[in-house]
């Protein structure tokens, strides 16, 4: 691996507002209503303050390119697969719509490791979000880059196999399907041109995969979207989500949360069982 150190501490800040059409596109895009306060809802945030690189600019699998120039955020790790792993978030107070926003984004850490799918780079990345009254969404988040699986390795995830998701231990539970539309919306809302979120044949011939993937951060806001069904808006304080499996377009993808005083545990999972996402909050 490349000696990247000069990278940790690097900063990037992005400025926004908070546009009440795309709050409303945002919430037509997940079938609910807005706040009744004027709050914004909790995951929009991951809306805003978006790397804005032109279309001359990006990569072939749609992320900007990364170079060793002053201008590229993230390094420019050789492998070629990128992945959001996980996030860590605090909400300390809720965003309203109109409102002017920055975010503040620096490199916290890069460790290289070795996995059982070959070797793997994670790049922790620190985000603070301010709005009109502060500091309104501190988030820790972890992108890994991993290289490509061999030629003829099996399409990720495995076919769903005979088990079956069961429901009945969870407080609350929502099924869906994630349909190429949901995925079109979610990565126009979040300027993510990711190929392998609406390009079947890159999805599959090029990555590996065996269909179209959900955004994981599409998956931690239907989470955070059932918290709020049960909880009430801005209900949670802090959240925490872990990528354990690609969840695909045109499954089901089983919704599901339980309360312990106040902590909540969360979780997504295919037809069959695999977890897809797990996740933990506290109200």
């Amino acid at each position: 691996m490349s000696d990247f150190s000069s990278w940790i501490g690097r900063e990037e800040q992005r400025s926004d507002s908070i546009d009440g059409g795309h709050l409303t596109r945002w919430l037509a895009t997940l079938d609910r209503a807005a706040p009744a306060d004027g709050s914004v809802p909790q995951a929009f945030h991951w809306c805003l303050c978006l790397p804005d690189a032109p279309t001359a600019a990006l990569g072939p699998d749609g992320h900007p390119r990364r170079d060793d120039s002053p201008e590229s955020f993230l390094p420019p790790v050789e492998l070629t697969r990128r992945m959001w792993a996980s996030s860590a978030v605090e909400f300390h107070a809720p965003l309203k719509v109109r409102a002017a926003v920055t975010c503040t984004s620096r490199i916290s850490s890069i460790k290289a490791k070795q996995g059982g799918s070959g070797s793997l780079v994670f790049v922790e990345v620190a985000h603070e979000m301010h709005g009109e009254s502060g500091l309104a969404v501190s988030e820790t988040q972890s992108i890994v880059f991993k290289e490509a699986g061999p030629v003829g390795s099996p399409p990720v995830p495995a076919p769903s196999g005979e088990g079956r998701f069961d429901p009945s231990d969870w407080q609350a539970h929502r099924l869906i399907v994630p349909c190429e539309a949901l995925l079109f919306r979610f990565s126009a809302l979040s300027f993510n041109s990711h190929r392998i979120h609406y390009d079947l044949a890159y999805a599959t011939d090029q990555e590996g995969y065996r269909g179209l993937v959900v955004h994981g951060p599409l998956t931690a806001t239907l989470l955070l979207d059932l918290a709020a069904r049960e909880f009430g808006d801005n209900a949670i304080k802090r959240f925490a989500f872990r990528g354990n499996s690609p969840g695909m377009c045109g499954e089901d993808l089983h919704l599901v949360l339980r309360r312990s005083g106040d902590e909540v545990e969360l979780g997504a999972f295919a037809a069959d069982g695999r977890n897809v996402l797990s996740a933990t909050g506290t109200l």
